[in-house]
């Protein structure tokens, strides 16, 4: 596996960055976003989650089954079908996991608005991928991750970006073609960026807050 930025203890056999699978559900469909220069809760109040729903996160020790993620169990009684959004704070950088992928059409520019920078990517369940980077409100880079060559698209890129597309590199993964990019990439290059390298250990010592958001919210 050629991920220059990610130990390999930080990656699991697919190249999925190991905080992220160990409190996905099994089968997940999820976004990751990742924005400098604003607090977690700041930004989860800017993804339009019911506000009190908004708390300090410990995250359990197991999940109650293979249909719940981590932070879903963190809420007594679990969510329903809201989704969990995880967040927390690294650096300058925050980071807010979205446990069901209902975060994440315009959320790059959202989050980026009033001179910040912000990546988004969203995983399906169907494999299909894809990675958004803002400036300032303003969408840079729309990424479909299926398929994608980075000889092709890296020259193009801007270079906060490209360096995250190089620390993430290629996971290796048998079907892909040479210089063809997996489709996991735009989570690494989202960690990249904010340097979310972590185990569940790591995460777990980093202070998380948790909120609900319904879908068509």
């Amino acid at each position: 596996m050629v991920t220059p930025g990610f130990p390999r203890n930080t990656l699991d056999a697919e190249g999925l960055p190991v905080w992220i699978r160990e409190i996905a559900s099994e089968d997940p469909n999820h976004s990751l976003h990742v924005v400098r220069d604003m607090g977690p809760v700041r930004a989860l109040e800017a993804l339009r989650v019911e506000p009190a729903s908004i708390r300090r996160c410990v995250l359990p020790d197991k999940k109650p089954n293979q249909y719940t993620s981590l932070p879903s169990a963190a809420f007594d009684g679990g969510t329903g079908d809201a989704a969990t959004l995880l967040a927390g704070r690294i650096g300058q950088w925050t980071f807010v996991y979205d446990d069901l992928g209902y975060t994440f059409d315009g959320t790059a520019e959202i989050l980026s608005r009033g001179g910040r920078r912000a990546v988004t990517t969203v995983y399906t369940i169907n494999g299909h991928a894809s990675l958004h980077y803002a400036v300032d409100g303003e969408e840079i880079e729309e990424v479909v991750l299926d398929e994608l060559s980075l000889g092709e698209r890296l020259p193009g890129m801007p270079a906060e970006l490209v360096a995250a597309f190089e620390a993430a590199g290629i996971a290796d993964w048998e079907d892909l073609e040479p210089g063809e990019a997996d489709s996991l990439v735009g989570m690494r290059v989202a960690c990249a960026m904010a340097g979310a390298v972590l185990t569940l250990d790591d995460l777990r010592r980093i202070p998380l807050v948790m909120a609900q958001r319904n879908a068509g919210d």
